[in-house]
């Protein structure tokens, strides 16, 4: 495969990437997708993700009483994203036309694919603030039975049945290293091709160079992920003015591959970028105790009910609390320090800690019923997260107060925490939970958590006393930044067509995915409502490929 001509060469073979291979080849267009991974890597990052999609109105909402529809979720979306630029009006028709077909056509057409989902839909993003701003009016999180494997299941076993039939063609190891035009147009691309590897799924490759290629096409769809994975490129872009200095030491919630060059490549090509100051990175990292890719960090997913506080030690004000204000807490968390702590009680991680990642969640990558009822109901947490209790580097332990600090305080020598203060603030919030009027906002958030049935079932805790030694031992985590998703990228227009800077199209080149901000070049704006980065690759992929 040293020089191929076909109908579209797709540049990536992730979620995007193999959504446009399956629209295209269904067109009858002949395809070839490269990715410079090894085959055991099909399906990219979406393959390590929760599975979690936004859909609106849905059968699962309804019959958890939830109401929903497309005017709310439009109102909860640009609240959320706050376009503010000019160059935010395809990002913008994005989003509008994301949320018109998670409202309708979506489900149906993801069920037909064969995906299925769990049944309680989880409560993501909630905002915390006012109505018209950012965050999730209703529970929309729904999340599919195999986690991301099971988003990535349907795709791949079509990619296998193209390529037997000659429809497809697959050349991993194929690394692209530029974008050959002919007259003003993209009509190829050439790169190294790479030592074959046989690293597991995530894990570092060589990139030792065996040889090169150049392949053509009458379009070319680059579907290549985001800058996560390269913490450098990362702080290059990070919005100091608005977030503050970016922390000096991070957590990679992707593998390292996902290090943004083709941002860089299609750029030198004459494509514009846009919005690439606009992120999403997580609050709750901890390190993974048995790691995949270098710096492997994992995301605790929150219930409402832990105490956060900032690095000097000062508890952390609504709406900064768990679960509700991602981007707000990050900056918030920034203002103190590059750390935070959560502490909580034995009974809150069992009810409501759950763990970022397919592999985190076996019982809803692998199993079936019994299998959640037995991790999230029963007595204990999961298995995961007890092995991060008791292995993971970021997790303290202790049966009282002063042991618990004194633990802590190991952990941040640098930063060491003053136990009067803490013990005033956690008693203070204790206090509060005899008084049905209760001032404090997050026993009010709890609370409200708990009206709804699915978080009282399986996320939130019954509201108790974090120091009432019943309640033990008590826990801290060391929570860090974890890098996870771009929200800007190529920009592109409502066909998956790449623009160049002055907003012409630059004919041939289409992209999909992160490397276009999941659509347009940013179709979250500032703010992800989650379930929006699977939902955006499988969008956006679409349209590259019902057009490329």
């Amino acid at each position: 495969m040293d020089n191929t001509q076909t109908d579209v060469i797709i540049v990536g073979a992730g979620l995007a990437g193999m959504v446009a291979a399956h629209e295209a080849i269904l067109r009858g267009r002949s395809v070839l997708m490269l990715d410079q991974e090894a085959p055991q890597s099909l399906g990219g990052q979406a393959f390590w993700s929760l599975g979690g999609l936004f859909m609106v109105d849905t059968p699962e909402q309804r019959r958890m009483g939830i109401k929903d529809s497309p005017e709310l979720a439009l109102n909860d979306w640009m609240g959320s994203a706050q376009f503010d630029r000019p160059e935010d009006a395809n990002p913008r028709l994005y989003a509008e036309r994301f949320v018109e077909w998670a409202a309708g056509p979506m489900r149906q057409w993801c069920f037909d694919l064969g995906m299925r989902w769990f049944p309680v839909v989880g409560w993501a993003e909630r905002g915390g603030a006012q109505a018209h701003e950012h965050g999730n009016s209703v529970p929309r999180f729904h999340i599919t039975w195999g986690t991301g494997t099971g988003v990535v299941a349907p795709f791949l076993k079509r990619m296998t049945e193209y390529a037997a039939a000659g429809k497809l063609k697959l050349a991993f190891r194929h690394r692209v290293t530029g974008l050959i035009t002919t007259d003003g147009a993209v009509t190829g691309v050439r790169g190294d091709v790479l030592e074959n590897s046989t690293a597991a799924r995530g894990q570092s490759t060589s990139r030792e160079v065996t040889g090169s290629f150049e392949h053509h096409a009458d379009a070319v769809v680059l579907t290549t992920g985001g800058i996560g994975g390269d913490h450098a490129l990362v702080r290059k872009h990070w919005p100091e003015a608005r977030l503050g200095k970016p922390p000096k030491v991070m957590v990679a919630g992707v593998p390292d591959y996902v290090d943004g060059k083709m941002h860089g490549i299609a750029k030198a090509a004459g494509a514009g970028l846009i919005n690439e100051d606009r992120m999403w990175h997580y609050c709750e990292g901890v390190q993974n105790w048995n790691p995949i890719w270098p710096n492997h960090g994992i995301r605790i997913l929150p219930g409402p009910s832990s105490m956060w506080f900032d690095a000097k030690g000062q508890r952390m004000e609504a709406p900064f609390l768990p679960g509700f204000d991602t981007l707000g807490t990050l900056k918030r968390i920034l203002q103190a320090g590059e750390h935070s702590w959560f502490i909580l009680t034995q009974k809150i991680i069992e009810k409501e800690f759950a763990l970022s990642g397919s592999e985190q969640n076996p019982d809803l990558t692998d199993g079936g019923w019994m299998d959640v009822l037995k991790a999230r109901v029963g007595a204990g947490a999961t298995p995961a997260v007890e092995a991060f209790k008791n292995k993971g580097a970021d997790f303290v332990v202790a049966d009282d107060l002063e042991t618990l600090v004194a633990g802590m305080n190991r952990l941040t020598p640098d930063h060491p925490l003053e136990l009067e203060g803490l013990r005033r603030q956690i008693a203070s919030r204790d206090a509060q939970l005899a008084n049905p009027f209760s001032k404090d906002a997050q026993i009010t958030a709890i609370r409200g958590a708990r009206a709804y049935r699915g978080d009282k079932l399986i996320r939130t805790a019954k509201p108790h006393a974090i120091l009432e030694g019943e309640n033990g031992p008590l826990i801290a985590v060391r929570l860090n930044i974890l890098t996870r998703k771009s929200l800007g990228g190529l920009h592109t227009d409502i066909e998956g067509r790449v623009l160049t800077p002055d907003g012409t199209v630059m004919p041939g080149l289409y992209a999909a995915g992160e490397v276009c901000g999941f659509g347009g070049g940013g179709y979250h704006g500032y703010n992800a409502l989650e379930g929006t980065f699977l939902g955006g690759c499988l969008f956006s992929g679409r349209i590259a490929g019902q057009n490329a």
